[in-house]
């Protein structure tokens, strides 16, 4: 599947996938300048980059790169970002900070990754009833451990 990408900022990189069998591809910060994090803090990092999604029964989604998640504690501020097929703007990565140590992003690193998936169209219909099931209304825990 071709994803059309414009460069909004001429500095920018496209997204690349690191090997063949990579789901995501990397998504890259494009600054002028670096900008840090400090503890606690979120920021949103620009890309450079807009995208369109040719078929409106796809989605792209932003996740967390696991590597700076795990090493240094910087995630996604929303956990995973939606991008719809008919958005045109620019792709903002709102990074977090969760660790007690500030954190420096520089042009051209990889900040997240954007994986493009299915999307089934639903319309909601409000009901009186749903149907049963064995687990029924248990939330939380219900299933044991």
């Amino acid at each position: 599947m071709n994803i059309n990408v414009k460069k909004v900022n001429e500095n920018a990189k496209l997204p690349f996938r690191a090997t063949e069998g990579s789901a995501g591809a990397d998504l890259f910060a494009c600054l002028d300048n670096d900008i840090v994090i400090n503890p606690n803090e979120r920021i949103m990092i620009p890309t450079g980059i807009a995208i369109e999604l040719l078929y409106s029964g796809a989605g792209a989604f932003i996740f967390p790169r696991s590597s700076v998640s795990s090493r240094y504690g910087v995630s996604l501020a929303n956990c995973v970002g939606v991008i719809d097929s008919d958005y045109r703007g620019e792709i903002l990565v709102p990074l977090i900070n969760h660790s007690d140590e500030p954190f420096t992003v520089h042009n051209g690193d990889r900040i997240a990754q954007i994986v493009i998936m299915p999307v089934i169209p639903a319309d909601f219909v409000e009901t009186e009833e749903l149907s049963r099931t064995a687990r029924g209304v248990g939330g939380f825990g219900s299933t044991g451990r």
